[in-house]
This record gives structure tokens, C-alpha cells and sequence, in this order.
């Protein structure tokens, strides 16, 4: 179905009309992917009723390949590492410790920026409704680490050139 958005929050309100049957739920939570999927990640924890929280995400790039990702931490010390693309591009241990560490120190100062000293909402055995604004994929299932988590991943897509002027899409 394609909807024209005016701006995010209008995508984050068509987004939580599909999301209806979250809406009330004590076990929902919603987290947006900064920094567009906030105001997208708002409109639909209001509409739900749920609390919002932030989950932030760094890619773990490949050596000489930075932008095809072989991995990716997140908040709270989650992180998901693909071996088939580490094994098949040959990084070796070294390289990759070196990568999640610097990604990691990145990962602090993104957390100390935007969330400061406030403590994250618990998500153990909630159903996580995880939002962005579409404009990239990301790696989702680094937010599961050691946590019975239900998980929905939700884009309001179509929003993608919104900084260039574009307003049409789908949800």
C-alpha cells in the first residue's frame, strides 16, 4: 500500500495503526534506532502505550571492505558475528578484536550522547518492538543477547529521501 509521509512522525503514526494489536500490552517495548527511527520509534510507543527506548547499533565492517558487515554490537553488550563472511573474507582474530574494539569505544560515545546516565528499559522476556525510519538495514539480531526476547523489527518505509526532499512510500 503506498502512503505519502509529510515527515517520520507522520510514517511512526501509519506504523503504529498496523501495530495495533501491540497497543496496551505491559510486556511491549519499543526501541528506535537513532537517529531517524526516534521520531518514527515515538509516535509509535505513544499510539502503543509502551515505553520507548534506544538501541544502538554499529556495524562491524570488514578490513578493506568497511561497508559489508560481518557482524555488529549493540547497547548492552549484545553482539552478532557471521562466521560463514568472516571465515570466507579470511579476518583473522586479530583483526576482528581490533574492529569490535574500536567499534566499541564508538558504541560508548553514542550511548554516553544520547541516553547520558539514564538506565535502559528492561526488555528479559518482553516483546520487543525494535523501530527505524528505513532509510538503512540493519543488523537486528544483535539486540538479543542471553534474553528471552520476542522481537518485531518494524521500518515505515518510503521515508528513505526525506533529507533530499522525497515524501512517498509504503508501510
Amino acid at each position: 500500500m503506498s502512503v505519502p509521509f509529510t515527515d517520520r512522525a507522520a510514517a511512526g503514526r501509519a506504523l503504529a495503526d498496523r501495530l495495533q494489536s501491540y497497543a496496551g500490552r505491559k510486556d511491549v517495548v519499543v526501541m528506535a534506532l537513532p537517529r531517524g527511527g526516534v521520531p518514527v520509534a515515538s509516535e509509535v510507543a505513544r499510539a502503543l502505550g509502551a515505553p520507548l527506548d534506544l538501541l544502538i547499533v554499529r556495524k562491524l565492517g570488514v578490513p578493506r571492505q568497511p561497508e559489508l558487515a560481518m557482524g555488529a554490537i549493540a547497547s548492552a553488550g549484545a553482539m552478532y558475528i557471521d562466521p560463514k563472511i568472516v571465515a570466507s573474507c579470511g579476518v583473522s582474530a586479530r583483526q576482528l578484536d581490533e574492529i569490535v574494539a574500536a567499534e566499541s569505544l564508538e558504541l560508548i560515545r553514542r550511548h554516553a550522547l544520547y541516553c547520558g546516565k539514564r538506565e535502559a528499559v528492561p526488555i528479559d522476556g518482553r516483546t520487543v518492538i525494535v523501530v527505524d525510519d528505513g532509510v538503512h538495514r540493519r543488523v537486528e539480531q544483535s539486540r538479543k543477547k542471553r534474553r528471552r526476547v520476542t522481537g518485531v523489527a518494524a521500518q515505515a518505509l518510503g521515508i528513505q529521501n526525506m533529507n533530499r526532499g522525497g515524501r512517498h512510500g509504503a508501510v
